[in-house]
């Protein structure tokens, strides 16, 4: 696996392997890996011919009280990893390389970005819509493939894919839990031994809210009151949203139809979590 650092050598290796005709599949990250990464990095060495990952912390998307300095950082580990999946290119760049001195362009994806996690964490998805259409444009993948966890990330990367007309598809993959049902997430390491047992209420929440719909219940106000009485019994969780909306507009919708996003997010403790499910 070559490991890359500088936006220019990334950019010409893209355009050479684009130039030979190959199929080339991106998988973002943020490191500190766990299964729900690597799962990305198994569908997309399925699909494609070559896989670029990329591991860069960006400081665009973390608010002034937010978890920046102490994100995980586990590049080593994480490398190892990504070459036993089979990625040929690891994309690490410096912050410097990504955002130089007097840079001042941004990203916003007005309506879905103000959304669910755009409403909770003002200006974050101007930070993850920059610095995914800087990643598009030196990687230029055929294929990005983002996980079903981080349900409004993908609904505002979607809108901007649409357009500003980038030449690539957005591929969707299922979210990976832990055994208990807790879906995985690199901010797991922060919650202690309580704390990760009172998360789990969030996927009991979803799954009394999942059961009532198969049963026929198809009223989001309904719907949503089954899982907030879960979400309320709990101890240690505070509530950001819980929400029945359109996949892709985030708006709300009265009824939980076919295709429909159930999400959630929530603090336990200090840790802020998210999970969800769409209505089949």
């Amino acid at each position: 696996m070559q490991i890359v650092k500088s936006v220019a050598e990334m950019q010409s290796i893209s355009c050479k392997l684009r130039t030979q005709g190959v199929v080339l599949g991106f998988v973002p990250t943020m490191g500190a890996l766990h299964k729900g990464h690597l799962s990305l990095v198994q569908r997309a060495t399925a699909e494609c011919e070559t896989v670029v990952a990329s591991i860069f912390v960006n400081p665009l998307q973390f608010g002034p009280t937010e978890d920046f300095a102490k994100y995980p950082r586990t590049f080593e580990e994480d490398s190892r990893q990504l070459e036993l999946e089979g990625v040929s290119v690891l994309f690490a760049p410096e912050a410097g390389d990504m955002y130089p001195e007097g840079a001042v362009t941004t990203i916003t994806v007005p309506g879905v970005g103000d959304r669910l996690d755009g409403a909770s964490r003002p200006g974050h998805f101007t930070g993850v819509s920059t610095v995914v259409a800087k990643l598009f444009h030196i990687v230029a993948p055929h294929h990005a493939y983002f996980g079903q966890k981080d349900a409004a990330q993908l609904a505002v990367l979607r809108q901007m894919v649409q357009d500003l007309n980038f030449d690539l598809e957005l591929v969707s993959c299922a979210i990976v839990r832990d055994a208990d049902g807790l879906a995985l997430s690199s901010r797991n390491q922060y919650l202690s031994s309580t704390e990760r047992e009172q998360a789990l209420v969030l996927h009991q929440a979803l799954e009394r809210i999942e059961h009532s719909v198969a049963d026929g219940e198809r009223l989001s106000s309904t719907l949503l009151q089954i899982g907030k009485n879960t979400l309320d019994a709990a101890e240690g969780v505070q509530v950001d949203y819980l929400a029945i909306v359109d996949p892709r507009s985030l708006l709300p919708v009265a009824y939980a139809e076919k295709g429909a996003l159930v999400a959630v997010a929530a603090y336990v403790g200090r840790t802020r979590l998210i999970d969800n499910f769409l209505v089949n």
